[in-house]
């Protein structure tokens, strides 16, 4: 075996790797986000922000970020490419809307969160915070059909891709 098809494992590896990680760690959260949307308990509503928060920006957004950024080599060191196929680049805006999204929703998580750490905030305000739930669920939803979309690879070229190809048979072609 040669490096370049060892690097290339190891590549997808890495971006499988981070980006079922990304899914199981927002499964988490939607767990922590069920607790503080449904619990009367102060001291439940206080834990669940806080670790809605440490996971959020700690496990969340990193593995979000790498697994964008895996995605992208993959793509790039690749047969499939970047510009080629719809699928990769369905899944490219789709990784990045969800990307933004979460981190649009970190200043909401983290102003929960600062909310729950001051002791003089009762059970009456924790409980009128409100809930990511709604983005979460959806954004787990996103990654699911990015997930999909990756797994079944349905057909369907560019422009870009037809016209690569094209050129690549005018070449083997005597």
């Amino acid at each position: 075996m040669t490096t370049r098809p060892r690097l290339r494992k190891f590549a997808l590896a890495a971006h499988i790797t981070l980006a079922v990680g990304w899914i199981g760690a927002v499964a988490g959260y939607i767990g922590l986000d069920i607790a503080a949307a449904t619990s009367k308990d102060a001291q439940t509503l206080r834990a669940a922000y806080l670790a809605m928060e440490l996971i959020a920006w700690y496990v969340i957004v990193p593995l979000a970020l790498a697994s964008l950024l895996t995605g992208l080599v993959m793509s790039l060191g690749t047969k499939w490419g970047l510009f080629r196929h719809y699928w990769v680049l369905i899944s490219l805006l789709l990784t990045t809307i969800a990307t933004v999204v979460l981190l649009v929703e970190t200043q909401t998580i983290s102003y929960f969160a600062d909310i729950a750490t001051d002791p003089t905030t009762s059970g009456e305000d924790l409980r009128g915070l409100g809930s990511t739930l709604v983005h979460s669920v959806g954004g787990e939803v996103v990654l699911l059909v990015i997930l999909v979309l990756n797994v079944y690879k349905p057909r369907g070229m560019t422009r870009y891709g037809w016209r690569k190809q094209h050129e690549r048979r005018k070449v083997t072609q005597p």
